[in-house]
């Protein structure tokens, strides 16, 4: 089966990259290359530049690419008329010439609409599936585009788990890391594998197959020649070299030429059964030349020469045959049944999609009816008390990480209204240090949690102001800078509850084990106020909707 063949190539030179085209040219089963540099793949640029595009819509180069790429194959014509003489940036000059390039801004005006909403990997899928990005890479690159197309899709996989997604951070994250995928290779399955010889180093397999066995003269780049007993020396060609630097010259070459019969050596011994050695290139190398200068020259003459002295060898028509022992039968089911390759797709992969939308808009638990304040408390009015509200909710939530010297300087930097921020910092310096509260602002509370849940066929979306989470009790506090405070639960204004209990309703569903306890922290009076938990569902249950 296929998983039997291991091709070996000295190098990954333009051989490497074609062995793979020819392979999936013919859909054989191959496991690819050994090593990706996803940088360097053409249809990761392609992706890369619409993502970079999407992130930052005033990117006009990362968006020329974008659109000379085969995602969407404008032309360098079209691409020409559409940005010489613009006087703005290229995504708004073609908005303006959108009737030109219709199918192009329709792709660009859904994928932004969504870039703000989806997971990397989820954008990805809408651009490769929904908008057959990579049919259109595949059909231009041709099938080896496939691998790097899922590398790029496994890294978005693997800077989701490790990070909190986000588009800009992905595209951060791939710059940082110029990532080369190395693939395990050695448990290939029933899938042709390909390497460099260096690689194989410790791996078998039935049939091996060398087609990089041609002429060979890698050249010396190196401008500076080192040797672990003289100084660094500034390379010169040959024939004007001095002895000294001569010397390291040849001494360099014998090394090489020692490591390229260790690379040979590795190489032969890599088939169990059947060896096969041939030269994509030219081999002029006499077969009758001395074997010391053999050892800087092509493998294909090396192997000839050793092939010469075994008898007896078979001259068949595509080359010479030298055979002994018995060859392997075949192993497992003779006929083997094909995978298909033209499965029909299910309609809703090709269906442009969307999330499903909600009969009515989210609303939010504070909009739920009641009165929110006491008779003749002035806390919810005016944009004075708005304002002063805000600020008491921002300094608890940010001064209780910080130093109590260093909250006046923090505070004055989050509330730029003096007079609001020294109000502010006084009630809220009043609330940090009361010793009873101290374990709402504790390290294991949590601070301004997002919430959203169902009710009543509309959808609830919330902040919760401090969350204490136990293994059996979930505690829900609430920050209220009311200027009259209710003496008992009982004159807790319906408003209120009504907040209380959509919280609850909400929590319940994510923690439908353990046990509520809602309050109410009134910062005026550094007082925590608990509240019964059948009184608040009921509460709720009296909401209007609006």
């Amino acid at each position: 089966h296929a998983g039997d063949f291991l091709i070996l190539v000295q190098g990954r030179s333009a051989i490497f990259t074609e062995l793979i085209r020819a392979c999936k040219a013919l859909a054989l089963p191959i496991a690819g290359a050994d090593r990706l540099k996803l940088a360097a793949e053409m249809a990761v640029k392609d992706l890369s530049s619409l993502l970079a595009f999407l992130a930052t819509p005033e990117d006009d180069l990362a968006l020329a690419e974008a659109l000379r790429s085969p995602l969407f194959g404008l032309s360098e014509a079209n691409l020409y008329s559409l940005a010489h003489g613009r006087p703005n940036y290229l995504w708004q000059a073609l908005r303006a010439k959108q009737k030109r390039f219709p199918q192009a801004f329709a792709m660009l005006t859904d994928l932004r609409n969504t870039a703000d909403f989806l997971r990397p990997y989820d954008l990805l899928e809408r651009i490769l599936i929904t908008h057959d990005g990579r049919k259109r890479l595949l059909t231009r690159l041709g099938d080896e585009a496939e691998e790097g197309i899922d590398a790029f899709l496994q890294q978005a996989i693997d800077y989701e788990s490790a990070d909190v997604p986000s588009l800009t951070g992905f595209l951060i994250w791939l710059q940082d890391d110029e990532l080369e995928i190395k693939r395990q290779t050695d448990s290939a399955g029933d899938r042709i594998r390909i390497m460099t010889v260096h690689g194989a180093k410790g791996l078998e397999s039935e049939i091996v197959i060398l087609p990089d066995c041609a002429d060979r003269r890698p050249r010396n780049r190196d401008t500076v020649m080192t040797a672990e007993d003289g100084p660094p020396m500034w390379s010169m060609p040959a024939g004007q070299r001095p002895p000294a630097m001569e010397a390291r010259a040849l001494a360099r070459k014998e090394q090489s030429r020692d490591e390229n019969l260790r690379l040979l050596y590795v190489a032969l011994t890599r088939a169990r059964s059947m060896l096969i050695v041939a030269a994509a290139g030219e081999t002029k190398l006499e077969a009758d030349r001395k074997p010391k200068a053999l050892t800087d020259l092509c493998w294909y003459r090396l192997v000839e020469l050793g092939l010469s002295r075994l008898n007896p060898v078979e001259q068949g028509p595509q080359g010479r045959i030298y055979r002994f022992g018995s060859f392997p039968d075949a192993v497992g089911p003779a006929d083997r049944a094909p995978i298909p390759v033209d499965l029909p797709l299910p309609a809703w992969v090709t269906t442009p999609h969307k999330a499903p939308d909600h009969p009515l808009p989210t609303i939010s638990p504070s909009v739920l009816g009641g009165a929110k304040v006491l008779p003749g408390d002035d806390s919810d009015e005016g944009e004075v008390s708005r304002a002063r509200g805000t600020a008491i909710h921002l300094l608890l939530e940010h001064l209780p990480k910080a130093a109590p010297a260093d909250w006046p300087l923090l505070a004055a930097a989050l509330i730029p209204d003096a007079v609001i921020c020294a109000q502010a910092l006084e009630e809220v310096s009043q609330v940090l240090r009361a010793p009873d509260l101290a374990p709402i602002f504790a390290a294991g509370a949590l601070a301004e949690v997002a919430i959203t849940g169902d009710f009543a066929g509309r959808r609830l979306f919330g902040s919760i102001d401090r969350l204490i989470v136990t293994p059996t009790l979930i505690t829900l506090i609430d920050f209220k800078s009311n200027r009259l405070v209710p003496k008992d639960p009982a004159q807790v204004p319906e408003g209120l509850l009504r907040q209380m209990g959509a919280y609850a309703h909400l929590l319940a569903q994510i923690y439908p084990c353990h046990a509520l306890h809602p309050a109410i922290l009134w910062t005026k009076t550094a007082q925590l106020m608990s509240l019964d938990p059948d009184i608040v569902r009921a509460a709720l249950a009296r909401s209007t909707i609006p």
